[in-house]
């Protein structure tokens, strides 16, 4: 196999969002799924060095001091040279269109873009990053040779909202992480340590207005009211936009919805799934909704929105909502909580529907994409 240059940055947080994950598990499979191909991870010194959990058996390249960040304002602003290095590289793969080196380098470029929110759904981003995502996906759409998307939703947003032709773009899925052995999940001392009653609905993700968490905290207050005595917990890191959400639940009373922050680690995570009657997981737009499928592979039942990919990713293990209707939410959270063979079905619809998607097989099928520009 030739050689690729992966660009990652900032994505290495204890709680990495969707595109640290997508990087966290796709590259280790990529090496495992073609052992003889020349991989090198480019990095700023601005995101540090990756973990070396998962990176050891990887060369990594430095990018120069001059270069803080590779996201937005770095490549809309200023976009110095790549080093000379990338140049040795077949094909570069940047798993974000905020991160697209200058033309030039006579690389074959592969793209992956999660989502297309910021033009879908544009009042629920700032101005400033409504202009910087837009320029970035106009450069994806001129330079990249082969984008992949990682649904068909994404898929059809992209070729409806740019130029790209349909045999430029490949739909490869993302995979949940496979749950940690529940001998070492210490449940009770993580919910002790976050502050997390039992019996709680949980959501997991980053807080900001396209999780449409401020409908889903108002859907939590009809349930409420109806005498159920669960908890909603989010648990991510505060996301921008966050105001409306933090005066909703104030209006919800003390202890009623609990914020854990970011996760510090897999086991967090899986020990929040596994504490949990239900997720709620009503987003006004998703290119995805990984969260989803990693909470079915736990058993846990799930609500999800009608909306965007995520009935894509749910199939029928999920009940799909109307996330504009507060009291669609309640209700089918009533359901699950209330009716033990309808949540039984679903863990076990869940559990079947999330085996169906693997990390072996994105990496087998982005390295068919690479080898068809090869």
């Amino acid at each position: 196999m030739t050689d690729v240059a992966f660009l990652i940055d900032q994505l290495f947080s204890p709680a990495p969002g969707g595109i640290g994950t997508y990087v966290r598990r796709l590259v280790p499979a990529l090496r495992q799924a073609d052992p003889e191909m020349g991989l090198t991870l480019f990095h700023s010194r601005f995101g540090g060095l990756p973990p070396e959990a998962w990176t050891r058996d990887f060369p990594r390249v430095e990018l120069g001091a001059g270069i803080r960040r590779l996201y937005p304002e770095w490549t809309l602003l200023r976009r110095p040279s790549l080093p000379r290095s990338l140049a040795a590289h077949h094909l570069v793969h940047t798993p974000s269109p905020a991160a697209v080196p200058p033309a030039g380098g006579g690389q074959r470029l592969v793209v992956t873009v999660h989502d297309l929110a910021f033009v879908v759904h544009p009042d629920l981003f700032p101005r400033r990053w409504r202009l910087m995502y837009r320029a970035a996906l106009a450069r994806v759409a001129r330079s990249a040779d082969a984008v992949i998307a990682v649904s068909r939703h994404t898929a059809q947003d992209l070729m409806r909202l740019t130029s790209l032709r349909p045999e430029r773009v490949h739909v490869i899925p993302l995979a949940g992480s496979a749950p940690v052995p529940a001998k070492e999940v210490d449940v009770d001392g993580t919910l002790a340590r976050l502050k997390v009653q039992r019996p709680y609905v949980v959501f997991v993700g980053t807080l900001e207005p396209r999780k449409n968490l401020v409908r889903l905290v108002r859907a939590y207050r009809r349930l409420a009211a109806r005498g159920f005595p669960h908890r909603l917990v989010l648990a991510g890191p505060m996301g921008w936009g966050s105001q409306p959400l933090l005066r909703e639940i104030h209006r919800a009373g003390p202890g009623e919805v609990v914020l854990t922050g970011g996760l510090d680690g897999e086991e967090a995570v899986d020990a929040l799934y596994r504490g949990a009657d239900a997720m709620a997981y009503a987003s006004v737009y998703e290119g995805f909704g990984l969260p989803v499928l990693e909470a079915m592979s736990r058993g846990l039942p799930c609500v999800v929105s009608t909306t965007s990919s995520l009935p894509e990713v749910a199939g029928e293990a999920a009940l799909a909502v109307d996330p504009r209707s507060e009291q669609g939410i309640a209700d089918a959270l009533e359901l699950i909580l209330t009716d033990s063979a309808l949540a039984e079905r679903l863990r076990e619809a869940g559990r079947a529907r999330a085996a169906r998607f693997s990390w072996e097989r994105a990496a087998e099928q982005t390295l068919e994409v690479y080898r068809s520009l090869l």
